[in-house]
């Protein structure tokens, strides 16, 4: 044991070290990014490096955990994967001011590599994602050396000076004050400028949107018939209101497309006539009004991934015709449909559904107004009878040819099932449970669909007892979901409500439950309720 130790500094002037060290990071770390968000500017939205990780990690979650997280954050799941991300690179950021500022030089040269590496695994997430090129890495390149040049200029300002005494806390704290100050406003400021300049084209963007007139549709929809909405309180009302309707997608930053530049080609297999369109000739062709449901594949029994609203645009089969493209029925060689979102997402539907009659869109607005941004403006596909992963191309730029054997679309790839035909489901909305009822008359009530099919009958089942058939509301479309009610003379006691539809082809739902993956839920959606 040394007969001359020496003194020890004072807990607490070590817990402040400790503390300005791991800040050193933080700040490092904000620095970066800072400068990686303004270089994004300059390529796109998707280069940022939480974006690109993101959506990395969205790629690479299991189907199962993709499930839990919309079922229990919503369509708030991507705001939360950003806070764990942002939360996981705080916690490594100080980690890395920790070793910086631990002394000897070895520490600090890891912690320069971590913060390089940083920028790495940014690089390499952005470059990874589809429609990317080598330009998607600088902005990540960029803000790993920028985190690592500002956590040594930090960290060196927190070396002991040599004649530094026992009390002291062994650095310039005003040299540091001033070094941390002038970091965290300059890594404010570029920020600020790189938001400003995506902010121009956002703004560009919404213009065009705000000056679009969509004209009136050459083959309208109709009205709706008095009939098809049952006046139950809590029913699902037939047309979702625009602020609810579902949104299910992987763009972590929702794109801002101009109109006036957007351009969509469609190409590929089959394709004798090659097209090129832009928005305002879209608007020219004829326009086609139609109310259709949207469904979720990864909706559960009884979830809320479902909505009903007015769409218009044009035949998606009457491009493909003018393109030149024949079904596989009449000998075409493509018998799928690949469309491409500017955020390189890719969705393929069946070329033989697509063009079999039905009413298949590329919607331009949505309940009378022009798709709203986080709907896919300005374009997006809409296809009656298909789960969204197959066939709801949002911010849809391209429409490629293709086969099922020559190419995964994403879903696809992570598991999914090819083909995505919606199955026949139905939905208790009220009674939900939360509240005891009195005995009596209970309207029990809720919606049934079979896109592209239409819904045949509605039953409902108390306990273990016989199905009762509901009233169904009068149909105005076999795209449409339809609201059904069955007045349950309602007993004492804790009982179990159950519910099932039958569609216009005579198939009835299966009580066999069943998760999402790979194909679309399965099971009788049912609600325990109490009875006074």
């Amino acid at each position: 044991m040394d007969a001359n130790p020496e003194p020890s500094r004072p807990r607490s002037a070590l817990v402040a070290r400790v503390g300005l060290a791991a800040l050193c990071g933080l700040l490092a770390a904000g620095a970066g990014l800072a400068a990686a968000e303004f270089a994004t500017a300059a390529a796109r939205p998707e280069a940022s490096p939480v974006t690109a990780v993101g959506g990395v990690v969205i790629d690479h979650t299991p189907a199962a955990v993709k499930d839990w997280a919309i079922e229990t954050f919503g369509t708030a799941d991507k705001l939360v994967l950003r806070i764990g991300i942002v939360i996981l690179l705080a916690l490594y950021a100080a980690g890395l001011g920790l070793l910086a500022a631990a002394g000897p030089r070895a520490r600090r040269t890891a912690a320069v590599v971590g913060a390089l590496l940083f920028g790495v695994v940014g690089a390499v997430a952005a470059a990874s994602r589809s429609g990317a090129g080598a330009e998607d890495a600088v902005p990540s390149l960029l803000g790993g050396a920028v985190a690592a040049g500002v956590l040594v200029w930090l960290t060196r300002r927190l070396v002991p000076h040599e004649d530094a005494g026992p009390g002291d806390a062994g650095f310039d704290r005003r040299a540091f004050l001033v070094a941390a100050t002038s970091t965290a406003a300059a890594s404010a400021g570029v920020g600020l400028l790189g938001r400003a300049l995506r902010s121009a084209d956002d703004a560009a963007a919404e213009a065009s949107r705000s000056a679009v007139r969509l004209p009136a549709a050459d083959s309208p929809a109709g009205p709706v018939p008095a009939g098809a909405r049952l006046r139950v309180a809590g029913l699902s009302p037939f047309r979702t209101p625009t602020d609810d309707f579902y949104r299910i997608d992987t763009a972590l930053r929702v794109p801002r497309v101009d109109a006036e530049t957007w351009r969509l080609t469609i190409r590929g297999a089959g394709v004798s006539r090659p097209l090129t369109l832009g928005f305002r000739q879209l608007l020219r062709r004829e326009l086609v009004e139609r109310d259709i449901t949207l469904t979720c594949v990864s909706n559960l029994v009884g979830g809320d991934l479902v909505g009903n609203a007015r769409w218009i645009g044009v035949r998606l089969a009457d491009l493909l015709r003018e393109a030149g493209v024949r079904p596989p029925s009449e000998g075409g060689p493509a018998d799928q449909l690949v469309a491409r979102s500017v955020d390189g997402m890719t969705l393929g539907s069946p070329v033989e559904t697509v063009m079999d009659g039905r009413d298949a869109l590329l919607a331009v607005g949505m309940d009378g107004e022009p798709l709203p941004f986080e709907h896919g403006f300005p374009v997006r596909m809409v296809v009656p009878g298909l789960y969204g992963y197959v066939s709801a191309c949002k911010w849809l730029t391209e429409l490629e040819l293709t086969t099922f054997a020559d190419y995964d679309a994403y879903w696809v790839g992570g598991g999914w099932a090819e083909r995505g035909p919606i199955k026949t489901q139905s939905r208790i909305d009220t009674p939900d449970g939360s509240a005891p009822l009195r005995p009596g008359p209970v309207p029990v009530a809720g919606v049934a669909w079979a896109q592209n099919t239409g819904i045949e009958r509605v039953e409902v089942r108390v306990d273990d007892g016989p199905w009762h058939e509901a009233r169904l509301a009068d149909e105005h479309s076999v795209d449409t979901w339809r609201q059904w009610v069955w007045e349950w003379p309602a007993t004492s006691g804790s009982h179990v409500l159950r519910v099932r539809a039958t569609d216009r082809s005579g198939a009835t739902q299966t009580a066999r439950s069943a998760p999402p993956a790979p194909d679309g839920a399965t099971g009788h959606h049912e609600i325990r309720v109490e009875v006074e």
